[in-house]
């Protein structure tokens, strides 16, 4: 379908094409179509990504499929079907960004962006179903990324950790967490399969914050029957004033607030966990005093934020393409391409600077969006009217 019908006169009062766009009381022609090669320009660039993907990891985990004997059924039903999700969140926006720029530039060569402007549209209101697409896709996957992904993501463990990942994780070494208000624990090590610490110590401290009890052991295990901690080398010592009471023991029961899955990290897969219980899940590695709390906050607000990136590279890739230009689609595509690539790169730089520096989580996903959201302005401003 093509809009050059346009720059011919057209005399006809009842075309919506000419009544105000106040006096519309159906979704406009121009906004049908836009809107049509949106979404499907989107869902063709998704599709034949998605399957080229695919291909790609299915020759690359081939040897692990057929050595761990993996079925046909479980590999496209439990794998790749929950493969689809986690892939269009992470790219949706990088695909937006070049459907749109494809299809306006087809429009803007065909000189049909001139013929929608040159019929009385303005550019402002002619950005109107870019808008409309762009907001039905950002919910979209908001609503998936907050409650979808997580469950597809179990399955994608479940079948990973089956006929992938065969050999897992057995400890972790150098642990420093706080399991309740006031109760600090350190390991040196700690083994997964036999719930056991070597170099164990926990502090507890009074509302004053002074040190007022201290438990150390040179090794503790747990005791799967009656829950409790078998400790070997242990020392106690308690504080109270200027004094301390020291006791030791070659080998003693120890009741502590702890439990294994305070040690087994593995067991707290954030991926997995719905936004609702993600919160949660902060909120409790907060108290503990845990360095994963910023890789949760990350997820977490990368899942209420993220969507913002289908407005904005929208945005930027209308005021980009909808220039004609000699180049055509090419030049179009290639500009487009940098600036995603630069809008990713300034993604990961935000996300390494929380993880690693004093960038908050909030601002490392917003930063990259609200300068982006700056440019795509810019761009639509200076954009030829």
């Amino acid at each position: 379908m093509s809009l050059n019908f346009l720059l011919l006169p057209l005399t006809s009062l009842n075309s919506p094409l000419h009544q105000p766009a106040n006096t519309m009381t159906t979704y406009p022609l121009i906004d049908r179509y836009i809107l049509g090669k949106y979404i499907k320009t989107f869902l063709l660039w998704l599709v034949l990504i998605i399957v080229i993907v695919i291909t790609f990891d299915v020759s690359e985990k081939l040897d692990d499929f057929l050595k761990n004997s993996a079925p046909i059924g479980e590999i496209i039903f439990q794998y790749y079907l929950n493969f689809i999700p986690n892939f269009f969140s992470l790219y949706g926006p990088l695909f937006v960004f070049i459907s749109t720029l494809y299809f306006t530039s087809k429009m803007a060569g065909n000189t049909e962006i001139i013929a929608i402007l040159g019929s009385g549209v303005s550019y402002k209101r002619m950005l109107r179903p870019y808008l409309h697409g762009a907001l039905l896709l950002a919910l979209g996957i908001l609503a998936v990324g907050n409650f979808v992904i997580p469950r597809s993501n179990i399955q994608l463990k479940k079948f990973e950790d089956k006929y992938i990942h065969t050999h897992h994780r057995s400890y972790y070494s150098n642990l420093h967490f706080q399991t309740a208000k006031g109760v600090q624990v350190t390991t040196y090590s700690y083994d997964v399969n036999e719930r056991s610490a070597i170099f164990f110590q926990q502090d507890t401290y009074n509302r004053d914050g002074e040190l007022s009890w201290r438990v150390s052991a040179n090794k503790i295990t747990f005791d799967t029957i009656d829950g409790t901690w078998t400790g070997q080398g242990v020392t106690q010592r308690t504080f109270k004033g200027d004094g301390e009471t020291m006791r030791t023991y070659n080998k003693a029961r120890l009741k502590l607030k702890l439990a294994p899955d305070d040690f087994n990290q593995a067991a707290k897969e954030i991926s997995t966990m719905n936004s609702i219980e993600l919160y949660d899940h902060i909120q409790h590695e907060a108290m503990r005093g845990s360095g994963a709390v910023t890789a949760a906050k990350l997820e977490f607000y990368q899942r209420l934020l993220n969507p913002l990136a289908f407005l904005v590279m929208t945005f930027i890739g209308v005021a980009i393409s909808s220039r004609k230009v000699r180049g055509g689609i090419g030049l179009h595509l290639a500009i487009g391409i940098s600036l995603a690539f630069g809008f990713i790169v300034l993604m990961r730089v935000c996300a390494v600077f929380a993880e690693n520096g004093n960038l908050p989580p909030f601002l490392a996903v917003f930063l990259p969006q609200l300068i982006f959201g700056i440019a795509a302005l810019y761009l639509i401003k200076k954009a030829p009217k």
